[in-house]
């Protein structure tokens, strides 16, 4: 008798395409009897579909089954200011290009799959997957939509198409600013670790800590909002001369605890944030921090799929450089008594 234990996985749209030699999208074409595929390459793909059993999943030929003039959006965590700045970004975008977005949150009550699923219902031409954590990809990896699909991550992702301001690189930024001006006891205020931009974020500061011949001490993780900083900065250690932290809102609640405390910003301790979020020039001090350009990631993630649906060849990997904007809350170290 067969038991869920030992019945055999269902074959994945990656295994079809890496056994015929092509990618995951030539896949989809073929499935979806897409004109641009040559004979051979056709027939190749038809095969090793017969060999390994291959089903297309149901909501994937929904999804291609016909043209809506609209894109779909499935994001993450949309209350937070990357996500949902990125998510108005695209609005934009695609308004520009004749296209309406409809947008999914994720949530508890809302798996991927249900996202995917009532997009299907609707009708999409492309998909777009805001993806701040590992787990939110994890319908992508196992099969396709069948349609252009694009994930929004700091990392690439083998056979999707990915796009991401460069948070490896804003973060260098950030450090190398803090750095220069001679500080080396820096304290990160991280984001929560299984965000893949916090993640980064985190990583670069250990590595530019280390290449810098500082030891760097424990990381303390906030949960992106005002009170976690403000948490972090009624205990931070006295000898910390700089804090970089890794969004601004967390930084605000940081600067709010120091002043509290009596710590001034930046003669006693610098921090740098992360976002420029419209409110940063205006904190006590001016926020020094990360301008990360949304409007172009929007711009960006809607050419691409487009570019995508319209059979052109589109770089499967984008990155958009951020910038450091120094204000009035950076400074070099105080002097020690």
């Amino acid at each position: 008798m067969s038991t869920a234990a030992n019945t055999p996985k269902a074959a994945n749209i990656r295994q079809v395409a890496t056994l015929a030699g092509v990618s995951h999208m030539t896949v989809s074409r073929v499935i979806n009897d897409h004109p641009s595929i040559a004979p051979a390459t056709r027939e190749r793909v038809l095969e090793v579909m017969r060999q390994l059993n291959y089903r297309p999943n149901s909501a994937a030929r929904a999804l291609a089954s016909r043209t809506t003039r609209r894109i779909g959006v499935i994001v993450d965590s949309v209350v937070e200011f990357g996500p949902g700045s990125t998510l108005r970004a695209i609005e934009d975008a695609a308004h520009d290009r004749g296209y309406t977005v409809s947008s999914i949150a994720v949530d508890r009550a809302v798996t991927p799959h249900d996202a995917l699923e009532s997009l299907a219902a609707i009708g999409i031409d492309a998909l777009c997957l805001i993806s701040p954590r590992t787990d939110s990809i994890d319908l992508l990896r196992e099969g396709s939509t069948g349609i252009p699909t694009l994930v929004v991550k700091p990392e690439p992702e083998p056979d999707l198409l990915t796009l991401s301001v460069d948070q490896r690189l804003g973060a260098s930024l950030a450090m190398q600013h803090l750095i220069a001006l001679g500080h080396r006891d820096i304290l990160h205020l991280a984001g929560p670790l299984d965000w893949l931009d916090a993640r980064a974020r985190e990583q670069v500061w250990r590595e530019q800590l280390v290449a810098a011949g500082a030891s760097p001490r424990p990381v303390a993780v906030g949960d992106w909002t005002s009170d976690s900083g403000y948490d972090v900065g009624r205990t931070l250690p006295p000898e910390v001369t700089a804090v970089f932290a890794a969004n601004d809102r967390m930084a605000l609640g940081l600067i709010h605890a120091l002043a509290e405390s009596g710590i001034r910003v930046p003669q006693d301790v610098s921090v740098v944030g992360f976002d420029d979020v419209p409110d940063a020039r205006h904190f006590l001090p001016p926020l020094t921090t990360v301008r990360q350009d949304f409007r172009a990631l929007g711009r960006l993630s809607v050419e691409t799929l487009l570019g995508e649906l319209e059979g052109l060849e589109v770089p499967q990997r984008r990155l958009i450089e951020p910038e450091l904007v120094v204000r009035a809350s950076t400074a070099a170290p105080r002097q020690a008594p």
